[in-house]
């Protein structure tokens, strides 16, 4: 039981793959027709959207594009069907000059299908479908990414598609992409009877030719005066029919050298509009550099102008700046006096209080020493033992009174010429000069040593 539901797994997959490359098959052969029969059409009139030819090769292509491309995951593993634009647009993104932005912001196709085929009419009017084709198959990661296995898009045929669809290089289009065949709703859906007809074709006319001679060759021994006239008639026929054949192939031979002269010229035309716009790009990036350099030749003047003008500012700055110093320096020095004034007023005026306090001194101790004789005299003449055990029991503040109270001479020199080193200088002048009275004079002297 095993085995049998192998075997039929096994047939089953065998089948769909034939069938799938059945599919395959079917669709690229139909598409070479249509491309055939477009460039036939094309030779008496132009293809537009009326055409059924064109309607019919659409449908072709997108049902090639479609084949076996992958549904958009929802939630819960649900594949919502795509359009092959989503497949389009993520290709051919690197293809230059691409026109898939102006399909995008159109507003009368919203869907993808229309936005689909939008682009199929606008890339045929352009020239550059097999271009977009070609760029889009060399992206194999994206076209892995977006076809299950067995897809056109993935086998080697593709590269036979992108052969087959330059030719239609040669034939120019005219679409109104605001028509109704941009209508997303209704499906691609492929007309076979165009393909199925039987054409009697040139070779087969030659063919009928030989066999109606060799009919009349085998005959001509039983042949009768009607019989001689139906031969006459037939190769009269055979002739008509052999110069007819041989217009209409001279005819599709001029078609199809007038069709190769149209899209050459076109071609040169396109080429002459390129060249003549590079040049007019060419001069006028030429203006450009040249206006550039010349702007940049005057900046650099003016800088170097500036430059200039700032170092002459900054040496006037300098030169101030040092002649303020300068009247700061002899305004300060101006305005307060020199050291030898200062040491000659200091010296004056020490001088002037030295000679204040010594005058007072002068007389303050003549007064002492007027008082200590008068009292050494009493004492030797009344002097007795108890007023001398008194003076000896007496507290030695009482004794000296006024000790204290009276400056030493020998600091009354110094009174207010401490503040200054000019003052001291003054003094020491002064000590020399004037015979001031020494330490050890003042000390020794009568007035200040007690009896």
């Amino acid at each position: 039981m095993a085995s049998l539901s192998l075997g039929l797994h096994v047939a089953r997959k065998r089948g769909a793959a034939r069938s799938g490359a059945v599919e395959r098959r079917n669709l690229l052969t139909v598409c070479r027709f249509s491309v055939k029969t477009l460039i036939d059409r094309s030779c008496l009139e132009t293809i537009d959207d009326s055409s059924p030819e064109f309607t019919n090769f659409v449908s072709i292509l997108e049902q090639i594009l479609s084949h076996r491309l992958k549904g958009q995951t929802m939630w819960f593993g649900y594949e919502s069907p795509r359009s092959f634009w989503d497949y389009v647009k993520a290709a051919c993104s690197k293809v230059s000059h691409s026109c898939i932005h102006s399909i995008e912001s159109m507003e009368n196709a919203r869907s993808s299908r229309a936005k689909g085929r939008a682009w199929i009419r606008l890339v045929l009017m352009e020239k550059r479908l097999s271009e977009y084709i070609s760029s889009a198959l060399r992206d194999f990661k994206t076209t892995r990414r977006w076809y299950e296995d067995g897809a056109i898009m993935l086998g080697e045929e593709a590269g036979l598609l992108a052969d087959t669809l330059i030719c239609l290089n040669t034939i120019d289009f005219s679409f109104c992409l605001k028509g109704e065949g941009l209508n997303g709703s209704c499906p691609a859906v492929i007309d076979y009877t165009p393909y199925l007809k039987f054409i009697h074709s040139a070779d087969s006319i030659s063919s009928d030719e030989e066999e109606l001679r060799t009919l009349g060759s085998s005959g001509s021994e039983k042949s009768t005066p009607e019989k001689m006239a139906a031969s006459t008639a037939a190769a009269i026929f055979t002739e008509q029919s052999s110069w007819v054949s041989k217009c209409k192939r001279l005819e599709q031979k001029y078609r199809m050298a007038l069709e190769q002269k149209c899209y050459l010229e076109e071609m040169v035309r396109l080429r002459e509009a390129q060249l003549s716009q590079a040049m007019s790009q060419n001069k006028a990036l030429q203006q450009r550099l040249t206006d550039t350099h010349l702007s940049h030749t005057l900046e650099k003047e003016q800088l170097e102008y500036i430059v200039l003008e700032l170092q002459d500012q900054l040496t006037v700055l300098k030169n101030h700046d040092l002649r303020s110093r300068q009247e700061l320096t002899a305004h300060l020095t101006n305005q307060w006096p020199s050291p030898g004034a200062m040491d000659t007023n200091a010296v004056a005026l020490d001088t002037m209080l030295y000679r204040n306090r010594v005058g007072q001194w002068e007389e303050k101790s003549f007064q002492s020493l007027e008082q200590m004789s008068a009292a050494m005299s009493l004492s030797q003449t009344s002097l007795e033992p108890s007023h001398t055990l008194n003076l000896d029991t007496r507290p030695a503040s009482s004794q000296w009174h006024h000790h204290g109270k009276e400056d030493t001479p020998s600091l009354i020199g110094l009174c207010g010429s401490l503040q200054s080193v000019a003052s001291y200088k003054s003094l020491a002048s002064l000590k020399s000069s004037e015979c001031l009275v020494s330490p050890t004079t003042e000390i020794t002297s009568p007035g200040l040593t007690p009896s």
